[in-house]
């Protein structure tokens, strides 16, 4: 403001006006200066000052989802036992720095009278107070260790710490993401930050408490920062809302507070610009959805939808419609993730239906497009989209066409069931003739078919497990056939067992007299091992004679050609083409049969092979010769 030459301030008014006439500059008399309004003075503005910083919390109580923590600092306020070095760690937004700073407050406030000592609720009227909410607290240091990391900086700081505090009570450091110092810092950090000067308290931040070494970790009290739950998360958002006098609808507060992720200062950041977006006006769920893009969401049920439903052309056509608005392909398939997710999650818990975090769109639609699909589908669809998104990923690769051929493949197998339900398809089926009394007469040991026509599909029998005693029972009747004699050492002499059926042809079975032709393969003593089996087992003595020449194929031999022609048969079976014919590629892999023994041989043979105790050399019949074809288990319809 001017004065006069006494020192005395004039007022602007007072100040007489420049004469308006008068020689120029060049001695010309200066032009009639032309009428305008004065101009008005500008208005007094101040800087505009987000949310986030606007309500940072200046005290404990203002401090939201962190009620263990806060409980601790105020016992150790209140009992005098405050440590010297503390250790902050939690995700982004949740309050690290904010509590280092109300801890260096609570440290230095000296009350309104000036005369307090340290205490959990500062005054803040204070001088202390009010210098470290200005940030200009000379005893009161917040450092960035992603930029002061290095062993000369740690240095300079022990230096700055000799020294007594030159206002405050405690001289408070407070390192911010200090996981980004050198290794060598940290060493040199160390000796202060366990024996510091009485007066210096350490206050250290991170988001990355893992890459903290451990022996900065057992010299500081941790504290882990949780995430803010939602529903917290949204009543604060309502009250900055009532504070600034914004209307602002609950759905749309709620999908702020899932947006935000836990994270306080993400939440009100989303907040501001949903506000500086709705003008004046109140913030609606409408206008969230469209600024945090939940709108594709829309796209992603509809292209969800369509390859439930096997619609593969509709999904390619949704896929253009994407590639039309500027999606990339990866996004398009991880969006198509976190959807099979949300479906997923629904499917488990029907209760989420009903989160007011979610879109209105997702509630409804997403929970009926849920109740429709089952876990196996949904968990299918999962697997082939991870797949598709390394896919995608791969370089020289059109990620494009990839995209496409993923959802092709999920649409493909949209009606296809899952193994689990195939399982359960084939195991109603083979159960469904056991339900009521047979039809017709049971299969006799001439019927060799393993095949059963049944409604709803063809179901093969399952092998009945051979009958294998474990220990040596009492003397059994006298064996007619090989069959029965190999079956006499299984489960007893396993070697012994092995040989006989895999390396000796049997010639000829009488009463106490065995005549076998065995391979080179077996063991020399084969003859007197198998006469002390049947000595042991029959209670009487057989002679075992070893010829150079004839006998049948061994057991091994004869049930592999068995399982052969069991295998023609099924293929020529009407209702195994038809099932071959839907199924591109399938193939059989095995056919079982109820009737079969443990060397897969049917017990009609048994009979067959008795003969031989006649004495007439017959051969065996072939394998062939003794099985049925499948139709002949059961009289043929009309």
């Amino acid at each position: 403001m001017p004065s006069d030459i006494f020192g005395d301030p004039i007022a602007p008014d007072d100040l007489p006006d420049p004469p308006q006439d008068g020689p120029g500059l060049f001695g010309d008399p200066a032009p009639a200066a032309p009428a305008r309004a004065p101009e008005p003075a500008p208005p007094a503005t101040t800087p505009y000052r987000v949310l986030a910083r606007k309500y940072r919390p200046q005290s404990f109580a203002d401090l939201i989802g962190q009620e263990a923590l806060v409980r601790t600092l105020k016992n150790a306020f209140a009992q005098g036992r405050v440590h010297h070095a503390f250790m902050l760690t939690g995700v982004r937004g949740v309050g690290k720095t904010t509590t280092a700073r109300i801890i260096a407050r609570a440290l230095n406030c000296v009350g309104p009278d000036g005369k307090g000592g340290p205490t959990p609720e500062p005054c803040g009227v204070c001088a202390e107070c009010r210098a470290i909410l200005a940030d200009r607290h000379p005893d009161v240091q917040e450092l960035d260790a992603a930029s002061n990391n290095g062993i000369d900086d740690v240095r300079e700081l022990r230096e700055r710490l000799r020294f007594r505090p030159a206002q405050g009570r405690f001289k408070v450091i407070i390192l911010d993401e200090v996981h980004m110092m050198s290794t060598a810092a940290f060493n040199a950090l160390l000796k202060t930050l366990e024996e510091p000067p009485p007066d210096v308290k350490f206050m250290l931040a991170t988001t990355e408490l893992r890459k903290v070494p451990t022996t900065i970790l057992s010299r500081c009290q941790t504290f882990r920062l949780a995430r803010v739950p939602q529903e917290t998360l949204r009543a604060h958002f309502a009250r900055i809302c009532d504070l600034e006098a914004v209307p602002a609808e609950a759905e749309a507060l709620a999908m702020v507070a899932r947006a935000a992720d836990g994270s306080v200062r993400d939440g009100l950041s989303i907040l501001d610009q949903a506000i500086a977006l709705a003008g004046g006006g109140p913030v609606s769920a409408a206008l969230v959805t469209e600024m945090l893009g939940l709108a594709d969401r829309g796209l992603a049920l509809d292209l969800m939808q369509a390859l439930m439903e096997g619609d593969a052309a509709r999904a390619l056509a949704l896929a253009e419609a994407a590639h039309a608005a500027g999606i990339d392909p990866a996004v398009l398939l991880s969006d198509l993730m976190e959807l099979v997710h949300l479906l997923s999650r629904m499917k488990t818990v029907p209760a989420l239906a009903e989160d007011p975090a979610l879109p209105e769109a997702e509630r409804t639609r997403g929970a009926a497009l849920a109740g429709k699909l089952g876990i196996p589908v949904l968990a299918r669809a999962w697997q082939m989209l991870l797949k598709g998104l390394a896919e995608v990923a791969q370089d020289g690769v059109n990620r494009r066409a990839a995209a496409e051929m993923v959802l092709i493949r999920i649409a493909h197998l949209a009606d296809m069931p899952t193994p689990g339900e195939l399982v359960r398809r084939l195991t109603e089926a083979g159960a469904a003739p056991a339900q009521g009394p047979s039809p017709g007469p049971s299969p006799g040991p001439s019927q060799g078919g393993g095949l059963r026509a049944v409604a709803g599909g063809l179901a093969m029998a399952a092998p009945a497990p051979a009958s294998l005693p474990l220990a040596a029972p009492a003397p059994v009747p006298q064996p007619a056939s090989f069959r029965e004699i190999v079956a006499l050492a299984s489960g007893r002499k396993p070697s012994l067992h092995a040989h006989l059926r895999l390396n000796v042809h049997p010639v000829r079975v009488s009463p106490g007299r065995i005549e076998i032709r065995p391979r080179p393969e077996a063991p020399r003593d084969l003859a007197q091992q198998l006469t002390a089996l049947m000595q042991e087992m029959t209670g009487t003595r057989w002679t075992v004679s070893l010829v150079n020449e004839g006998g049948e194929p061994t057991l091994a031999e004869q049930g592999r050609t068995a399982e052969a022609d069991r295998l023609v048969l099924a293929q020529g079976h009407p209702l195994v083409q038809a099932v071959l014919a839907a199924f591109p590629g399938a193939r059989i892999e095995a056919v079982r049969d109820t009737t079969l023994d443990a060397y897969g041989l049917p017990p009609a043979m048994a009979a067959d092979m008795a003969s031989l105790v006649d004495g007439d050399g017959r051969d065996f019949a072939p394998p062939d010769a003794l099985s049925a074809g499948p139709d002949d288990d059961f009289p043929q319809e009309d």
